[in-house]
């Protein structure tokens, strides 16, 4: 325990109408020590039963990063508190709750600028901003996450402040709102309704204000208590996903560019939209149907300048998978650099051998750094590089340390290591970096993943029943089998995959599997399946005893 959180066990009150830097650094410490004790509850939440829910891994690792930047700092100034908080959280962020809670501290530290102190209402107008700002950084925003729970905790803290002028009454009433909300997640979000769960970086963002609360009203972080949040709750589902036709991408230049109303308008017309820059230079990316109407609109804002429009339907028609070329190192031969994020040793040497410029180790339970990322893209030559994350809760960092490079980088957003692996084969060392981040995109859009491993809690989620200890098995991050028999599990998902109209099964044995049970698998398979030929890998990856890929 250091000096510094020795001082947030004590219980020392604090009360009044302003709140210094030391107060603040204090209560952080605290917040940080109160969510490490519910660490793994969070992680717990995960909606589907495997053994590497994180999120609450993540969130600790993040505020562990934000809080190493002011730990045994003495400055009193809360401007200077909040900024350095916010950098460490930046650069330390790690998964998809760490990003978010990044921008959190992001937001609120904007609304601290040049303050020695602050009052009740400055910190429900940080919380605002925290709120507004999270939201700007995620394209999709989905409610139920969270999100919401930052949204309806900063509604608190504004009612609050107009009627008192104590800091530690608007945290409480904050803290209530976002217990409340929480709790409501899985009405918002079928997912968690189904699965009986509450939001997991909802929860995380509730231990993180209870904890400063707790140090503000000279409460304990040393109780340890019993999370409550779990639900048990009946269920629906339904999901969709929108279509695109064109790459479209542009610079526009002008005076007091908006960039918020911008990037709703454009995102509004498509998807996978980026729109990043200053209020005098802001660089476009969407994906549409009619690429006339963001160029269009982005006229009526500004002048516009390297515009690219690109018919991905007819790339995709074009696109010829070279697989011998592909093992070749891409940076001996092309400007465009290549990062990629693997689980398992033997899934590292797959990933070099298919040209990878740099590799960052992380996946499930161990997601990277945003500096970790970023310090891999800056490490190389190429002032150009395309990151692969592979796996759905890096793609947020990944694209966070992006934009943080000078370099002009693109994430590609594998969610899988098959995925990762099938758009690295996809690279094509004569196309540019935007060209090829579409066919890689399109590569990985056409491989099934499959995953294996076991529950590690009993649930029931998309119909199917779940006990803890059952083989489970994912078919693109989506359960969709379970059982006590290993092989029959496989094969389930495979039937459900129509495996039968591909060619091609690949199997990645991961670090508690030897290749000998690889390679029965893989005659299992092809016994079913005669027309599918079979290859086996060693991936070295944890938790997931075998990934499978269809192609």
């Amino acid at each position: 325990m250091t000096d510094e959180t020795a001082k947030v066990t004590g219980v020392e009150a604090i009360t009044g109408a302003q709140c210094d830097g030391q107060s603040l650094k204090r209560a952080l410490i605290a917040a940080r020590q109160w969510l490490e004790k519910h660490a793994a509850a969070v992680n717990a939440l995960n909606v589907f039963p495997v053994p590497d829910g994180d999120t609450g891994t993540n969130m600790l690792l993040t505020m562990n990063a934000a809080l190493a930047e002011i730990e045994r700092s003495p400055e009193d100034s809360v401007s200077v508190v909040a900024h350095a908080v916010a950098h460490g959280a930046l650069m330390g962020a790690r998964g998809n709750s760490g990003v978010i809670l990044s921008q959190i501290f992001r937001g609120f530290a904007r609304v601290l600028d040049g303050k020695a102190t602050f009052s009740a209402l400055d910190f429900a107008e940080a919380a605002q901003e925290a709120c507004d700002t999270a939201y700007q950084g995620v394209v999709k925003p989905v409610e139920g996450t969270i999100l919401t729970v930052a949204r309806e905790s900063a509604r608190a803290a504004r009612e609050a402040a107009g009627q008192t002028d104590d800091v530690v009454q608007v945290l409480a009433q904050s803290v209530e709102a976002a217990k409340v909300t929480n709790a409501l997640t899985p009405e918002l979000l079928p997912v968690l309704k189904q699965a009986g769960v509450v939001d997991a970086g909802g929860q995380g963002l509730v231990y993180i204000l209870e904890g400063a609360l707790r140090y503000l009203r000279g409460e304990s972080v040393e109780i340890d208590v019993e999370m409550d949040a779990v639900v048990d709750l009946k269920s629906t589902l339904g999901a969709g996903e929108e279509g695109y036709g064109y790459d479209v991408q542009f610079s526009i230049k002008g005076d007091s560019l908006d960039l918020d109303e911008i990037r709703r308008t454009i995102d509004a017309m498509g998807d996978s939209t980026l729109v990043v820059g200053d209020a005098n230079f802001l660089k476009v990316h969407v994906h549409v149907h009619d690429p006339g109407e963001p160029i269009s609109y982005a006229v009526s804002q500004g002048a516009i300048d390297d515009v690219i429009v690109e018919n991905m339907e007819s790339q995709y028609q074009d696109f010829v998978l070279d697989r011998a070329g592909a093992s070749v190192a891409t940076e001996e031969i092309t400007d465009i650099a290549t990062v990629c994020v693997a689980p398992g040793d033997g899934l590292e040497r797959i990933f070099e051998s298919l040209g990878a410029s740099a590799i960052v180790r992380g996946g499930q339970t161990m997601n990277p750094s945003t500096e970790e990322i970023l310090s891999a893209i800056q490490s190389i030559g190429a002032e150009e590089v395309l990151v692969l994350p592979n796996n759905g809760n890096v793609v947020l960092c990944a694209r966070q340390a992006s934009e943080l490079s000078s370099k002009n980088v693109i994430v590609v957003p594998t969610k899988t290591v098959p995925q990762g692996i099938s758009a690295l084969l996809a690279f094509n060392y004569q196309a540019d970096i935007e060209t090829n981040a579409e066919r890689m995109a399109q590569a990985a859009g056409e491989m099934e993943t499959i995953e294996v491993t076991r529950a590690v809690r009993s649930t029931r989620i998309n119909g199917i029943d779940v006990t803890e200890g059952d083989i489970i098995g994912l078919l693109n991050d989506q359960l969709v089998a379970a059982g006590a028999d290993y092989t029959a599990v496989i094969l389930d998902v495979l039937s459900q995959a129509s495996a039968d109209d591909y060619e091609v099964v690949t199997i990645y044995y991961g670090g508690d599997a030897t290749l000998e049970e690889a390679n029965a698998l893989a005659e299992q398979i092809v016994e079913r399946y005669p027309d599918l030929e079979s290859e086996v890998h060693e991936g070295s990856q944890p938790h997931y005893r075998h990934i499978l890929s269809l192609e």
